[in-house]
């Protein structure tokens, strides 16, 4: 009966050492998460003031080298008609 109460007391030990570790593996994922929300925060920054046309976020963009002088043409284009 004593290796019994032995087994009893490991397995007791065991699971709380698995519910630690899904509770510190949750924490971790959290922390991540916050990580991840406050970085994506920060992009916030480059977000294009709001009240400017159409034409000067694009005019903008272009400068920015983010367009080529075909889409450029072609959206500027688009947005006179």
């Amino acid at each position: 009966m004593d290796v019994m109460d032995g087994m009893d007391g490991m397995g007791g030990m065991m699971l709380w050492m698995t519910i630690w570790g899904v509770v510190g593996l949750a924490l971790l994922v959290g922390l991540g998460v916050v990580v991840v929300r406050l970085v994506r925060r920060g992009d916030g920054a480059r977000e294009v003031p709001r009240g400017d046309s159409p034409e000067e976020i694009l005019r903008r963009r272009y400068a920015a080298g983010e367009l080529d002088e075909d889409e450029y043409f072609r959206r500027s284009s688009g947005l006179r008609e």
